[in-house]
C-alpha cells in the first residue's frame, strides 16, 4: 500500500468504504474517544471540518478503545454521543485498533509513514492526528496535546 487511498475501513453504521472516495482532498486522520481528557478536541476538529471543507478537506475520526477504556460504547453509542455533544458532521468510522496484532491496516501504514516523538512508531493515546495531502500520503504527525485550532495553518498550506 502507498497511499492512504489503497485501504478502506468501516464506516460508523458498519458500511465498508473505500478512503479512494477522499482522491483530491487533505485528511486529517484522528483516532478519537468519548470519555478522554480530549475529547473536548471534537469541538476543534468540527470547527476545522467547516472551515475547510468546501476547499477539498475532511477530517476522519477512528474509535479506539485501547487506551484507558476511554471508548467503552459501540458504533451506535458513539455515533449518538458525537452528534448530540459535538455536533460531529465529519466522517466518522467503526471502532479500530491502532496497535498491537489486531491493528487496522491503515493505521500500520500511517505509523510507518510518520513515526512519533524518538522514531517511536506506536500511538501513544487517542486523539493522535495525521495529516495527509491530496495525494493521499502522510505529510505529518500531531501529538495528542496538539490542538486542532493550532493544525488549521498546516491544513491552509496543504490546501493552497
Amino acid at each position: 500500500m502507498s497511499t492512504v487511498h489503497d485501504f478502506s475501513a468501516r464506516d460508523i453504521d458498519g458500511n465498508e468504504q473505500a478512503l479512494s472516495q477522499y482522491k483530491g482532498k487533505a485528511l486529517l486522520i484522528v483516532n478519537v474517544a468519548s470519555k478522554c481528557g480530549f475529547t473536548r478536541q471534537y469541538s476543534g476538529l468540527e470547527a476545522l471540518q467547516k472551515q475547510f471543507q468546501g476547499k477539498g478537506f475532511e477530517v476522519l475520526g477512528f474509535p479506539c478503545d485501547q487506551f484507558g477504556h476511554q471508548e467503552p460504547g459501540d458504533e451506535a453509542e458513539i455515533k449518538n454521543f458525537c452528534t448530540l455533544t459535538y455536533d460531529v458532521t465529519f466522517p466518522m468510522f467503526a471502532k479500530i485498533n491502532v496497535n498491537g496484532s489486531a491493528a487496522h491496516p491503515l493505521y500500520e501504514w500511517l505509523k510507518k509513514e510518520k513515526t512519533g516523538l524518538l522514531g517511536i512508531g506506536a500511538i501513544k493515546w487517542n486523539f493522535t492526528k495525521f495529516l495527509v495531502d491530496r495525494d493521499g500520503n502522510v505529510v505529518k504527525r500531531y501529538a495528542p496535546s496538539d490542538e486542532p485550532e493550532a493544525i488549521g495553518k498546516d491544513i491552509a498550506k496543504l490546501l493552497a
